[in-house]
């Protein structure tokens, strides 16, 4: 089934995660919406042009109106934090942007699911939770999913092993207090110290994984590829259209996405990522990970430190 997805930003994300869903077939519509039109139908030609070796999409440089009926709406929109610039003015610049998006959006898509991938992805996820009208379970951020593949990443540099047979994620916010349950990293079914020993004694050379620099390397990506590109975009842009390829698949899947909590862990009225039954009809509930006493506090810690942030920003 392909789909109708419109993008909003045509920044180095959104315009990534336009051209990513131009070369495969989950999409036979996409909308990219800015508000720099220059930029938006330069981006458009140039992704256009490429689709000459697929079959034919509809890629359009267009208003809110062109947004009627999508299946599928991905907000990008928001600027990057500026040297000097604290959380709460990023935080509050992004909000005011996002909260003159919704209406717009939502009164031409009031059916779509929506992906919120703007940053500080958590806030603005509740945000658009709070001010959109729409059901919870249409609104989908992409919280820790970009960071659980960093994860995986690191963890496949460090183990040999391929990345799909790790299961392991990061939960909290998408952020600083983010943190990894490690008493739930198995792979393929078996704990990671089992899988170290097992390795050793087929002669492989594998370390013990060293867990503080493992958090510090997911925490800090971002970061490092920042001061070295610029700007981070291809594996926000693989994270976001997996996820637009679960929510138009036949069944289920789960995955660790920010959404509303409702006494989860604890934790309710923010928005926050844990593992969570996603499909086509969007957030299905959550699935109850089995974290100990120290996870589950590393839980709530992130999820204060995000209600503070809510605290001192106008919705």
């Amino acid at each position: 089934m392909s789909a109708k997805i419109t993008i909003i930003g045509a920044g180095s994300v959104g315009a990534t995660i336009a051209y990513t869903l131009s070369q495969n077939d989950l999409a036979s519509e996409l909308v990219l919406i800015d508000i720099n039109k220059e930029k938006v139908d330069g981006e458009v030609m140039d992704i256009e042009q490429g689709t000459c070796f697929r079959d034919p999409i509809s890629i359009v440089s267009g208003d809110y109106a062109d947004a009627k009926d999508s299946d599928i709406v991905i907000i990008t929109s928001g600027i990057a934090r500026k040297p000097g610039q604290t959380r709460i003015e990023l935080t509050q610049t992004n909000v005011n942007i996002l909260k003159t998006i919704t209406p717009l959006i939502v009164k031409e898509a009031p059916n779509a699911l929506y992906i919120i991938v703007s940053n500080p992805v958590d806030i603005m996820t509740y945000v658009f939770t709070r001010i959109s009208g729409l059901p919870e379970n249409q609104i989908i951020g992409s919280g820790t999913l970009l960071d659980t593949a960093r994860l995986r990443c690191g963890l496949s540099e460090c183990l040999q092993i391929a990345q799909k047979n790790i299961h392991a994620y990061v939960f909290g916010e998408h952020g600083d207090t983010s943190f990894i349950p490690w008493s739930s990293v198995y792979i393929s079914g078996v704990s990671m110290a089992e899988y170290i020993r097992v390795m050793r004694s087929l002669g492989r050379e594998i370390e013990d994984v060293d867990k503080e620099k493992m958090l510090d390397y997911v925490r800090k990506s971002g970061g490092r590829i920042i001061a070295n590109k610029g700007a981070t975009f291809y594996a926000v842009s693989a994270a976001v259209c997996n996820l637009c390829s679960i929510l138009m698949a036949s069944s289920d899947s789960i995955a660790v996405v920010s959404s509303m909590m409702h006494g989860e862990y604890g934790i309710d009225d923010v928005c926050i990522s844990t593992l969570t039954i996603v499909g086509p009809h969007g957030i299905q509930g959550k699935v109850p990970m089995r974290l100990n006493q120290k996870e589950i506090g590393q839980l709530q810690a992130s999820a204060n430190t995000l209600k503070e942030v809510i605290k001192q920003i106008d919705l």
